[in-house]
């Protein structure tokens, strides 16, 4: 059993748009932001940028993008801020432990599955107690490959000790997560927690809204499907 962690385990959204909000004084921008950490974090899995340097490096092109030219220590000034506001907003879904502790009780093994880029997810994961739920983690900074890239999904089914065609994998994006797990073997499942999308799903696909539908899921819809 794989998991996503951000926006499917932990509220990132939420805390990351409040310490953008404290660096730029509001969250205007926050499909700028996005996109521009999305570019960052492909080229540091693409060894173009060192991890150490890559988010002064973004937050200097993100506030570039608003016609704002930073020098290294003014970016450094703020990226600190918005870290500082970013770690101290880290919360849990409310439905997440009620979910982690039944997954480990039907003695599921369990994978969090990340495409994060660097050693502050452990921090993350940890500081939120949740490291005691998984057998392993996987960070998309280390492992070198990012969802839906199927070498991420098949390193945690080889960590875990199952075959793909046995694994499930539940995150919050349709094409990175469910898609992506669904390409790579395993059971897709998508986590729609804000109604973003209705209509028919793509073929192979499973969507909840909310974790506590996790349980019956696996016990009825996907027992009946490998029957």
């Amino acid at each position: 059993m794989c998991l996503d962690v951000d926006d499917t385990l932990v509220d990132y959204s939420t805390s990351s748009r409040a310490a953008l909000a404290a660096m730029v004084g509001n969250d205007d921008a926050w499909s700028l932001w996005q996109r521009i950490t999305d570019e960052h974090c492909a080229r540091l899995l693409a060894g173009e940028l060192e991890y150490e340097t890559m988010r002064n490096i973004r937050t200097r092109a993100f506030f570039a993008a608003l016609g704002e030219e930073l020098d290294q220590e003014e970016a450094t000034r703020r990226e600190l801020r918005r870290q500082e506001v970013l770690s101290s907003g880290w919360r849990l879904f409310p439905d997440v432990v009620p979910c982690l502790e039944w997954l480990r009780a039907a003695g599921l093994p369990l994978a969090a599955v990340s495409n994060a880029s660097g050693r502050h997810q452990r921090v993350k994961i940890a500081s939120l107690g949740l490291a005691r739920y998984f057998d392993t983690v996987l960070i998309a900074g280390e492992v070198g490959a990012a969802k839906p890239d199927r070498v991420i999904f098949d390193t945690a089914c080889a960590d875990l000790g199952v075959d793909v065609g046995d694994a499930v994998h539940v995150g919050d994006r349709l094409h990175a997560d469910a898609i992506g797990a669904r390409d790579a073997g395993l059971r897709g499942v998508w986590l729609n927690r804000h109604g973003s999308r209705t209509g028919a799903l793509p073929a192979g696909i499973s969507a909840i809204s909310s974790l506590a539908e996790l349980p019956e899921l696996l016990v009825c819809e996907l027992a009946a499907t490998s029957a």
